[in-house]
């Protein structure tokens, strides 16, 4: 991918440690990109209106600008908002990767540990990884540790960076593939659809406010040959 594209950063963003951990990943992703890919984090979107109605229009708005987007499917419940910004990628046939760095294993399936209704979409790859077998074979002391060399020769930290780097680079490969799968829209549909996208989800103002902006985010999207 030579070419700069714009990814959603879709997951979690309820506390410090889901804050932290996006702002850190986010920018692993754009080192290992060597900057071709461009995250955009909904925690750093600057909110004009701060109803409810207008943050869930904003975010989805900022999804169907982006060329790409990525999904964390962590935790024992996956988290309601960003299955439903998973579905509107899907409505608008944007390549996406699906990632779940939690060992945990749940569902109800054999493929993937999450509810299967989720599962099988087009245009999405999926990476499952062991972010606790990534953080400790990101770095292994010759000898053994204890937990306050840990702190002073910052080893956490090392460990910590050592495993975000490893699925940043993951996640850069899986764009890769996903990115070079065809649409599955169909061309003399993809007009007709994102006019439904712009109506369907009851914008505040009503569907004359965002057609346009929706409009040009499927022209956008066809000029890079991903519609």
């Amino acid at each position: 991918m030579t070419d700069k594209k714009t990814f959603y950063f879709a997951g979690d963003l309820f506390d410090s440690k889901h804050l932290a951990g996006n702002a850190l990943l986010a920018e692993a992703i754009y080192a290992a990109s060597d900057e071709s890919l461009v995250p955009i984090l909904p925690q750093n979107l600057e909110q004009r209106e701060t109803t409810a109605h207008s943050i869930r229009d904003n975010d989805i708005l900022c999804l169907l600008d982006c060329d790409l987007a990525l999904f964390h499917f962590d935790g024992s419940e996956l988290d309601s908002g960003t299955v439903v910004e998973f579905m509107f990628a899907k409505f608008a046939d944007i390549p996406s990767v699906v990632i779940r760095s939690d060992f945990r294993a749940k569902g109800d399936q054999e493929m993937h540990p999450w509810n299967l209704m989720v599962s099988y979409y087009p245009r999405t790859e999926v990476l499952l990884l062991d972010s606790m077998s990534l953080y400790q074979n990101a770095y292994r002391p010759e000898e053994d540790e204890g937990p306050e060399e840990f702190l002073k020769t910052g080893m956490s930290a090392r460990r910590a960076r050592g495993m975000l780097e490893e699925i940043a680079s993951r996640v850069v490969e899986a764009f890769g593939i996903v990115s070079e799968r065809k649409p599955v829209l169909p061309p003399e549909q993809a007009e007709t659809v994102y006019d439904w996208i712009a109506r369907m989800p009851g914008f505040v103002g009503g569907h004359s406010v965002q057609k346009d902006r929706v409009a040009e985010a499927l022209r956008r999207k066809v000029e890079k040959n991903l519609l």
